[in-house]
């Protein structure tokens, strides 16, 4: 049975957070319960948002939002760092309280038990499809460093509330730099099984602390000098993955198209999703057609990218005549 912690979903925990309901043309759907998209940025500073003041940066997606819906100005969230801040939001339980909370590894065990009552349990009752994707940096399995990446992981997502999933087990600067799909390493390689090891590298494997040569794509900072993956140095050790590797730069396109796909495929009743981006966190590697189109360099640039992965959820709710009958809630986790 499940633990129920807390009945309600406070918008008073989210940061700059922005509310959106936009009247539009299009039928709306024959649904009349409204679809709940939370939109979940990662470090979004209250003051990198066009509508809250950024210059230098271009966010037209997001000021539509602001401009059709409410921006909040006063709110605050529950910690400074990912790991506890998406506990709370999820779980409705303040992250002191429960012990694990500080910032996960790529390789914690999960840290929402299956018996907690979460926002995706509290949709999934009233009769939503729920789903989560992006970011999760929650922790997957029983046991820390105890997980098969070869195998099925349980318990997963779809354990506590979500009937689908296309999740990073952590974040884009910890191993291992796989999506994983429900409950399972998605393109999954046969001809590359993946390890995984916080403690010490595998033999012969390269890193950035000492393989500096090999980070073609980002030099490495506080710290990520551990694997490298795709010309850049991780948190944590990793072997293998071949074709389940994910490359940075796709990183929003890849998570973007599984919720637009999801949104197309389940117009037809009501849905919740949580979807969380890793802009525009570290390491910030955005994709080509975004670089140079801030003044403020690579984050900047990230920042755009995230800006236009809002407005293909927009523009897909839009099509689907579903926009209307969509709450859509914009935030970061700090």
């Amino acid at each position: 049975m499940k633990n129920l912690n807390v009945g309600l979903f406070s918008l008073a925990t989210l940061p700059g957070a922005l509310l959106a309901q936009e009247n539009t043309s299009e039928p709306a759907s024959n649904n009349t319960r409204p679809n709940v998209v939370m939109i979940y940025a990662d470090d979004l500073g209250f003051g990198d948002l066009e509508c809250y003041g950024a210059v230098g940066v271009k966010t037209p997606n997001v000021n539509r939002l602001s401009e059709h819906g409410l921006r909040f100005t006063n709110a605050h969230a529950v910690a400074s760092t990912s790991t506890p801040s998406r506990y709370s939001l999820l779980t409705g339980e303040y992250p002191w309280r429960k012990q694990g909370t500080d910032v996960a590894a790529g390789d914690a065990a999960m840290i929402v038990s299956p018996d907690q009552y979460t926002v995706a349990d509290v949709f999934k009752e009233a009769g939503y499809t729920t789903a989560a994707f992006g970011k999760w940096h929650l922790g997957l399995g029983a046991k820390t460093g105890q997980q098969d990446w070869n195998k099925p992981i349980s318990p997963a997502l779809p354990d506590i509330g979500f009937d689908y999933s296309y999740i990073m087990a952590a974040t884009a600067d910890r191993v291992p730099c796989v999506f994983i799909e429900n409950s399972s390493v998605a393109n999954y390689d046969p001809s590359a099984p993946i390890y995984v090891n916080y403690n010490k590298n595998f033999e012969g494997e390269p890193t950035g602390q000492n393989n500096p040569e090999l980070l073609y794509n980002l030099k490495s900072s506080h710290g990520h000098n551990n694997s490298i993956v795709n010309g850049i140095g991780r948190i944590g050790y990793m072997k293998g993955g071949g074709k389940a590797l994910w490359k940075d730069e796709n990183i929003a396109d890849s998570i973007t198209q599984h919720a637009v796909d999801f949104i197309k495929e389940n117009a037809d009743a009501p849905f919740f999703i949580y979807f969380a981006t890793n802009d525009v966190h570290v390491p910030r590697f955005p994709h080509p057609r975004f670089r140079g189109t801030s003044e403020m360099g690579l984050r900047g640039d990230a920042i755009v990218q995230f800006d236009w992965s809002v407005g293909e959820i927009v523009r897909t709710l839009e099509e689907q005549g579903l926009l209307d009958n969509t709450l859509i809630i914009l935030t970061s986790d700090n």
